[in-house]
């Protein structure tokens, strides 16, 4: 890497201010072995994993290293001004590689003064709390190796990075003057819950049964759940072709998911298509996130963090439910937890809606990975909190996970900074009010591109 022989900086070249960027590219080495985690490797952080060089931008000056285990960069603008943004990363699989890489907004903080810094984190899988861990060093490691102080310093996080916000805000509430979470997991073990809700209702309208194993589970019940699935997706349909049963269960999925709103028959059939995430990667998404593929611990948790026990399900916003719904409750595979969300770093940590500081979040309406309810369920923890004035909600017209323009993201971290200087809250959307999600065009005013496969354009 630039400024070190070795792949682990020490603490006496840490605390030693680095020169500016040279002006050859970098040559990127090969992982090297994690320090701190049996078995991992640290990718080598001046390089991209697409083997691209990460190169200082208009004259700003870069630091990247290897600290315990996780890869970090740092870039500092020439026209600083004494303000820095800390990026935490989304999901990454059960890999046992880590890599450090850059927020779609790098050139925006950096065009606006700001700095901004981010980590591999020393873990892939669903880790938060060691996401928090390794985001909130980079306070200090900034210091460490630009030998200058950030008089602020604003959290902001994509997906699973969402859920890494959202602790450290409440964790380490001195340390930051707001957040920007976008896609995130606000709403903690809710999430699995919605995963849970998914699979049991198909289950229920195909008549399938499944079942939900206890941890350690056995690898077996891969085959046999995909068996399951393999049973119920020709009854359901997938993409465009849906049957008149899987519209059915893209109604139940879509009061989990947030409610009536725009765009939803599109988002359904999007997903429907998608192939599942690895292991199983021959069924279709939302059945490849069953939480009863890992026992409902999310790989992380101790037991099971998931429950539908008292969960109504319903295929429309009616308070009376009609014959389909009754049968669904009825049938619909029930399980219970053997876990909360924990109070600490551990395991899956507990957001509580309790921000200090002011917080800008975003959410694509289509996104059935993880959905907009998670703004709802946050909204409300929020407001029970004597908190909800510190929240706004913006809600984007896309079906994509995280599919945002950098326009839009930085029309909000704009309105995010300018909350921050002024005083004044930036408009949002009313996310907990169901009629306005309902409405026709719920998602326009922060929409900044239209995405034709998202279905029904704003009304003129």
């Amino acid at each position: 890497m630039r400024s070190v022989a070795s792949l682990i900086l020490v603490a006496a070249v840490l605390a030693v201010p680095a020169p500016a960027a040279a002006a050859d590219p970098p040559v990127c080495g090969p992982p090297a072995a994690s320090t701190t985690r049996p078995g991992y490797t640290v990718a080598d952080p001046d390089c991209d994993v697409t083997g691209a060089p990460f190169a200082p931008v208009g004259g700003s000056t870069v630091w990247t290293g290897i600290a315990d285990g996780a890869a970090y960069r740092i870039e500092k603008p020439a026209a600083w001004n004494g303000e820095l943004v800390l990026y935490a990363h989304g999901y990454r699989g059960p890999g046992t590689t880590v890599y450090v890489d850059s927020p779609s907004l790098r050139a925006h903080y950096l065009a606006k003064g700001f700095a901004w810094a981010a980590s591999s984190y020393q873990t892939n899988g669903y880790d938060v709390g060691q996401g928090v861990r390794d985001s909130y060093t980079l306070i200090d490691r900034f210091k460490e190796r630009t030998g200058l102080r950030a008089r602020s310093v604003y959290m902001t996080g994509a997906s699973m990075g969402g859920h890494v916000t959202a602790v450290a805000i409440e964790r380490h509430p001195q340390a930051f003057v707001a957040a920007m979470p976008v896609c995130g997991v606000l709403g903690d073990a809710e999430l699995f819950d919605y995963f849970l809700d998914a699979n049991v209702t198909a289950a229920a309208l195909t008549g399938t049964t499944i079942t939900f194993p206890e941890a350690p589970v056995d690898p077996s019940f891969q085959e046999v759940y995909r068996q399951q699935v393999a049973r119920q997706v020709p009854l359901l349909g997938q993409g465009a072709g849906l049957t008149d049963l899987g519209r059915q269960w893209g109604r139940f999925v879509e009061q989990r998911s947030g409610g009536t709103r725009p765009g939803f028959g599109n988002a359904i059939a999007y997903w429907s298509a998608l192939p599942g995430i690895p292991p199983l990667t021959t069924v279709p998404f939302l059945f490849g996130v069953y939480p009863g593929l890992n026992g409902g611990t999310a790989g992380i948790a101790d037991g099971n963090v998931t429950s539908n026990r008292l969960t109504l399900y319903q295929s429309d916003d009616s308070i009376w439910l009609n014959r389909d719904e009754l049968r669904v409750n009825r049938d619909a595979l029930r399980v219970d937890r053997t876990d909360l969300p924990s109070r600490d770093l551990t395991g899956v940590p507990r957001v509580d809606g309790r921000p200090r500081v002011p917080v800008l979040s975003m959410h694509t309406i289509g996104d059935l990975f993880v959905p907009i309810s998670m703004e709802q369920v946050y909204a409300k923890r929020a407001a029970l909190q004597g908190r909800g004035t510190l929240f706004v909600s913006r809600a984007v017209r896309a079906l994509g996970h995280c599919e945002f323009t950098v326009p839009e993201l930085a029309q909000g971290f704009d309105d995010l900074v300018a909350w921050v200087r002024t005083g004044h809250r930036p408009a949002g959307d009313a996310i907990l009010d169901r009629r306005a999600v309902a409405a026709a065009d719920f998602g326009c005013r922060f929409t900044l591109t239209q995405r034709p496969a998202f279905g029904p354009a704003c009304p003129a």
